[in-house]
């Protein structure tokens, strides 16, 4: 078993949320080509939720000094409801504030997920690699 390389995770989780932000403007950019302005705002918008989420997240789990494994582990929990209120309040308001187009919204918010999958297995040690640490 090895420590948990507290460096490379943070920049990985800060990684995460830089590459969500490009992807939110691409998802933007997608939907201004194929439904105009409001779409593609729309897209920004509930791509931006999902950054921002993951940025407070991010912000809360590797802000702080380092601590045991039960500290991380609560940051971790703490970071997770953080993300998820952030989340929810950032959706009331901008359905609240700005007029959307709803599908390109939830498609904006929905094109950031697979950067948690690409950087997932960007991260994880390939299998023989795990077996020649054993």
């Amino acid at each position: 078993m090895s420590a948990i390389d507290l460096p490379r995770a943070r920049r990985l989780a800060f990684g995460v949320v830089v590459s969500q932000a490009v992807v939110s403007v691409v998802a933007a950019v997608c939907a201004l080509g194929i439904a105009g302005r409001l779409a593609a705002l729309s897209a920004l918008a509930g791509g931006a939720i999902a950054t921002l989420g993951s940025l407070a997240m991010a912000g809360l789990v590797f802000g702080g000094a380092a601590g045991g494994a039960q500290r991380a582990l609560n940051r971790f929990y703490a970071g997770e409801a953080l993300k998820l209120a952030v989340v929810v309040v950032l959706f009331v308001v901008v359905l609240k504030v700005m007029r959307v187009a709803p599908l390109a919204m939830f498609a904006g918010f929905a094109a950031t997920f697979p950067v948690y999958w690409v950087a997932l297995l960007a991260a994880l040690p390939t299998v023989s690699g795990a077996r020649r640490g054993a």
